[in-house]
């Protein structure tokens, strides 16, 4: 054990702290001083509740370039995954029951789809190439006349690595009437979002992966678009989500939101930075391999694959560093990475591998503590290999 033994988060890619600041801003709508009311009541109390809310949607789609009103508030983007998968294609059931989709997608999005299956809907899976990428031409030989919804990630949860929106947009309007859906859980706050620029139909979002909340996301919904609802009761946001809003945690969301989006720039040369130290540290090691592109990914994830060591064996070793082996989501399932294997690594790489994600509490000092406890853990455990 070497004499600086600490703790480290690594995790940032599963979920962020809240920022103090955002908690400054919810606590106004807690307790009995706070605007706690309900925003759908009619006295001054609840008047003043429904503002903040509407203040919250309108900072909101100032950042992503929308229109206030195409803003559904949810409890985080597996909700919203969900709601604009299963509302979708329950909506367009006359028009075609085909969707397309990718191996390597969230399992909100994955699972999503296999519940749709079972109604009788037919899954096309993208499997994207080495690096991690779909192309347009993949997507455009996957589209049919009955396709009804398209559902990609904006960047993937476990390498960071960042599709090409643009022109897969441009390969399904070429096609047809197919929607588009994108997960942006990951890629909010890291890069720049217009929607209305991607021309995407429906959008996912996670205040959690940008130091909002927890229990609050939202999806975007282009003017036009019909979904059904998943839940009923009240005709809240549209008739879209029923149930109270939560004016804290919504105008939690709408402020890291908007503080993210005024910081990225500098934060994210920052992070890459930090992430390119690690990844120098890390790969001294020797046969430890990049998963995902090498360029098109996220500036704060950095995915590896360590040859010779257990990869059960490794997070045991470095558990003082807060890091994943694989999505967060999948933690309980001691199956090698389902998007590794998609990319081509055995089982035995993509069951030796670890996803870093660095945050804005990272240091050069937490990257340094890192790298030391991984030459030493990865040297120990293949000594330990080649004794057996």
């Amino acid at each position: 054990m070497v004499s600086d033994f600490r703790t480290v988060y690594m995790d940032y890619a599963a979920t962020t702290p809240v920022d103090p600041r955002v908690v400054e801003t919810m606590l106004a709508y807690l307790g009995p001083e706070g605007l706690f009311a309900n925003p759908s009541s009619s006295h001054a109390q609840g008047r003043a509740a429904r503002e903040a809310v509407e203040t919250a949607r309108a900072e909101i789609a100032t950042v992503l370039n929308v229109a206030p009103e195409t803003v559904v508030f949810t409890s985080g983007a597996t909700e919203a995954d969900n709601l604009a998968i299963k509302g979708a294609a329950r909506a367009r059931v006359k028009r075609g029951r085909h969707i397309v989709t990718e191996k390597t997608a969230h399992k909100a999005v994955l699972d999503a789809c296999k519940a749709l299956e079972r109604e009788g809907f037919e899954i096309t899976w993208l499997v994207p190439d080495r690096d991690g990428l779909i192309s347009a031409d993949a997507l455009a030989g996957a589209l049919r006349d009955d396709t009804v919804l398209v559902s990609l990630l904006h960047a993937n949860n476990e390498t960071g690595v960042v599709q090409d929106v643009a022109s897969l947009v441009r390969a399904v309007r070429e096609a047809g009437d197919a929607l588009f859906h994108l997960d942006a859980a990951q890629s909010a706050g890291k890069l720049a979002i217009d929607l209305a620029a991607l021309d995407v139909d429906l959008a996912a979002f996670s205040a959690h992966k940008f130091y909002g909340p927890k229990g609050a996301g939202l999806l975007y919904v282009k003017k036009g678009v019909r979904l059904e609802p998943l839940q009923h009761g009240g005709g809240h946001e549209r008739g879209l989500r029923a149930g109270t809003l939560a004016t804290h945690q919504i105008a939690g969301l709408g402020h890291a939101l908007a503080l993210a989006a005024a910081g990225r720039e500098p934060e994210m040369a920052r992070l890459a930075a930090l992430r390119e130290r690690l990844w120098q540290g890390l790969s001294a090691a020797g046969d430890v391999f990049l998963n995902g592109h090498p360029t098109l990914r996220l500036p704060n994830i950095l995915n590896v694959s360590v040859a010779g060591v257990d990869g059960e064996a490794l997070q045991l070793a470095l558990r003082d560093i807060a890091c994943s082996a694989g999505a967060a989501c999948n933690a309980a399932n001691r199956e090698p990475s389902y998007v590794l294997r998609a990319l081509g690594r055995d089982d035995a790489l993509a069951g030796a591998s670890l996803r870093f994600s660095l945050g804005r509490w990272s240091s050069e000092e937490d990257v340094d503590y890192v790298v030391r406890r991984f030459e030493r853990e990865v040297a120990r455990l293949r000594e330990l290999a080649g004794a057996a």
